[in-house]
């Protein structure tokens, strides 16, 4: 995944972004019921809760059972459908799904965000914003800002099964290895390894 999107970010604009930009990287999102599902099942098992769905009828009524206890999937099902109607073209409906998701967990996952299927939010108050990629099997805590900094439009590549504590700050265009753990209020502005662990602001490998 890294590799693929070192590739797409050399073409990232600084400001303001392109039409052809956004296309392409619409394209890179992962199919709506694809990862829908595979978030159910990732949060489901998170909630110690069964997440083997037995049929389409049994998966449907999960993901309503989890839209309706948990707020974060909830906002996570509304980035995934704004996501889907971009694509598509749709008009009007994708801000609708964008303030929803805002309205009712606090969590906003901008137009350029790229969330592949799998990760786990676990409550709200999160923002993700820039072009970013946030690979799967990833958690993220209350609080989390992965976000830019001032003049540049390119963001952070959270590669697979990171996990990002609660109030961790990841600024700018770093990448965070795979299997790395954020600590809590850590604030990140440089890589971090493979299945380190960083702590403090500025972050440090501990």
């Amino acid at each position: 995944m890294a590799v693929a999107t070192a590739k797409a970010r050399a073409s990232v604009p600084s400001a303001p972004v392109s039409e052809d930009f956004l296309r392409a990287l619409r394209a890179r999102h992962p199919g709506f019921r694809e990862a829908l599902m595979a978030d159910a099942k990732v949060t489901a098992a998170y909630r110690g809760e069964r997440h083997e769905f037995r049929s389409r009828l049994d998966a449907a009524a999960q993901l309503v059972r989890l839209a309706w206890m948990s707020d974060a999937f909830l906002a996570q099902a509304l980035y995934r459908a704004k996501a889907r109607m971009q694509a598509l073209r749709v008009p009007l409906l994708p801000r609708v799904a964008h303030r929803l998701a805002m309205a009712l967990a606090q969590v906003s996952i901008g137009d350029p965000v790229v969330v592949q299927p799998g990760i786990y939010i676990l409550h709200g108050q999160v923002v993700i914003d820039g072009s970013v990629e946030v690979g799967s099997g990833t958690t993220i805590a209350p609080w989390v800002t992965i976000g830019l900094r001032a003049g540049n439009y390119q963001g952070a590549t959270i590669e697979r099964n990171v996990s990002i504590g609660t109030g961790a700050k990841i600024i700018g265009p770093v990448t965070i290895g795979e299997g790395a753990t954020i600590g809590a209020n850590a604030v990140v502005v440089h890589d971090v390894p493979a299945g380190a662990t960083v702590v403090g602001a500025p972050a440090r490998v501990r």
